[in-house]
């Protein structure tokens, strides 16, 4: 079959996974409302070189990702689906790209292995089906990692540095410069290791820093350029606070990415324990790209372990390293290479039983969620759970149907390993889909939608509306608010007892609620799900 065609069908393959169901539920909460609003007020404003939050500048994220969500909601239109499409179409491409790289590295049969195997991880599909900047950031780093990679056994060099390079900048422009710190630590150690450049020379690296500072110099430049030093001083000073100190409701042990990336990469995460000391064979090329991705690899997870705010897409650049280092010990097994740990199929088996009975589990939740709430401590998750949100026994299935997928994989490995994984991968590929399509909107309507349809429902009326006691990009972008000229519209003080000059809608969790219910001028709209509402008189 020529390559073309082979390139085609994960093209098509990877878009029928990615594309469907992107605006099947509300945008979520902080981060993917964040920068979907980041672009709509880049559209309102038609101010694209500087990013805004509530029309104010917003130093915490650069514009490149932003500026992918501008181009396809004017395309599509501003909503839901036209924010996500960014990542599923990088997902596209990263699909594409690993079957390229796996090609180049081993062998086809290799490529093939790392995208199904990637395709069948939880955390790696889904997120190529949210508006997070993560995918298209970590995309960025692999792309400038494989260059690097290139550089050292290709006879262009320079163009492999270059490009190293370019991608490396683009990384920066997509999240910030924890790109190259990453990429610096990574190459440190691997130096460190290699107990010298073998095979880079000063000049390569040279070139490399050279397309990296051109490439995100393009917006760093003109921003310094149009508005002095203020933006870009307040966005590095944001970077540092973030690995100083913890945000708000996002701290963790130091294990936490640990166990993110054991259940959130199930099932590659599982054949990670199928390494032994024993040397390999393989050629000089693969065995360097594998220390390369086991190096990136911990740079990134021991990092972010150190980092004291804790979020489940901080360590997600693992995925790549992690699902390759996979990839090859599944290709190594299919081959005979190598024979099967007794211990890999009853982890594969424990793990996914569990994963499988809270699928099974969650209606019940549902179902039973009465008898649940008097053991739950916490008014803002038992008024979520007062939704209306309908389950039936028959949802059940779905947790039965992977249990049982899980189990005949596991049997299957035993017997016949190609077999067996092409199993796993295929019921892994499923249950995520039907976990967007039917279980994510659920969930969605017990955590956001009743304050998201109050938003809603103030799109297009001339007033304000603030939010009390918690964080939320929701407000900006579901009421589509438009800039205002009065400076005091963003003071909470004087939005509750300024004398304001249009009226004015609060928002507040249910547990803050008798704070404001003592405030003669406020009118209780009343509760919903957790969230209590109320209306300046």
């Amino acid at each position: 079959m020529p390559n073309y065609i082979k390139y085609s069908l994960i093209a098509i393959l990877a878009a029928l996974l990615f594309i469907p169901f992107l605006g099947h539920v509300h945008l979520f909460d902080w981060d993917e409302i964040n920068f979907a609003e980041c672009a709509r007020e880049m559209i309102v404003t038609k101010d694209y070189l500087r990013v805004q939050i509530d029309y104010m500048p917003f130093w915490e994220k650069p514009p490149l990702f932003i500026w992918m969500q501008v181009l396809t909601m004017k395309l599509l239109g501003v909503g839901e689906f036209a924010a996500r499409l960014p990542n599923a179409c990088i997902g596209i491409a990263t699909l594409l790209t690993l079957f390229y790289a796996g090609k180049k590295i081993i062998n086809e049969r290799m490529g093939m292995w790392w995208v199904a195997i990637y395709a069948a991880c939880w955390l790696p599909h889904f997120y190529f089906k949210s508006g997070i900047i993560d995918p298209t950031f970590n995309f960025f780093i692999f792309l400038s990692f494989l260059q690097l990679h290139f550089v050292r056994y290709s006879e262009k060099k320079y163009l492999h540095a270059t490009l190293s390079g370019l991608f490396l900048g683009l990384a920066v422009l997509t999240k910030g410069p924890v790109a190259i710190l990453i990429v610096a630590l990574s190459f440190v150690v691997f130096l460190i290791i290699n107990k010298g450049l073998w095979g880079y020379r000063l000049k390569h690296l040279l070139v490399i820093a050279l397309a990296t500072v051109v490439t995100f110099s393009i917006w760093f430049g003109i921003e310094i350029i149009n508005h002095g030093f203020w933006f870009v001083n307040e966005f590095l000073r944001y970077q540092v606070r973030l690995f100083r100190t913890e945000d708000a409701d996002h701290g963790g042990p130091f294990f936490y990415h640990f166990i993110i990336l054991l259940v959130g990469c199930f099932p590659a995460s599982i054949f990670l324990f199928q390494y032994t000391r024993k040397r390999v064979t393989g050629n000089e090329p693969s065995r360097n790209f594998t220390r390369l991705m086991w190096i990136l690899f911990w740079v990134v997870l021991l990092l972010f372990s150190i980092v004291k705010t804790k979020i489940v897409h901080y360590s997600s650049l693992c995925y790549f390293p992690l699902t390759y280092l996979a990839a090859l010990q599944v290709y190594r097994l299919s081959t005979g290479e190598i024979k099967l740990k007794r211990s890999i199929v009853p982890l594969l088996v424990v793990l996914g039983v569990l994963v499988a009975i809270a699928i099974g589990c969650l209606p019940l939740v549902g179902i039973y969620k009465q008898k649940i709430i008097p053991y739950i401590d916490d008014p803002f998750a038992v008024g979520n759970l007062q939704a209306n949100v309908s389950w039936s026994y028959l949802e059940c299935i779905w947790g039965f149907a992977y249990l049982v997928g899980i189990i005949v994989a596991g049997i299957w490995i035993r017997k016949n390993f190609k077999k067996g994984m092409i199993m796993l991968c295929c019921t892994q590929i499923i249950i995520i889909q039907i976990a967007v399509a039917h279980f994510t909107p659920k969930v969605e309507a017990y955590s956001q939608r009743a304050a998201i349809d109050f938003f809603r429902g103030l799109k297009g009326q001339d007033v304000y509306i603030q939010v009390l006691g918690y964080k939320s990009y929701a407000q900006l972008f579901y009421a589509e608010k438009k800039p205002s000229t009065n400076p005091m519209s963003h003071n909470e003080e004087w939005l509750l007892n300024g004398k304001v000059d249009k009226p004015v809608y609060f928002i507040c969790k249910i547990q803050n609620a008798d704070k404001y219910r003592v405030l003669p001028q406020l009118q209780d709209l009343g509760s919903r799900n957790g969230f209590t509402f109320f209306k300046r008189k």
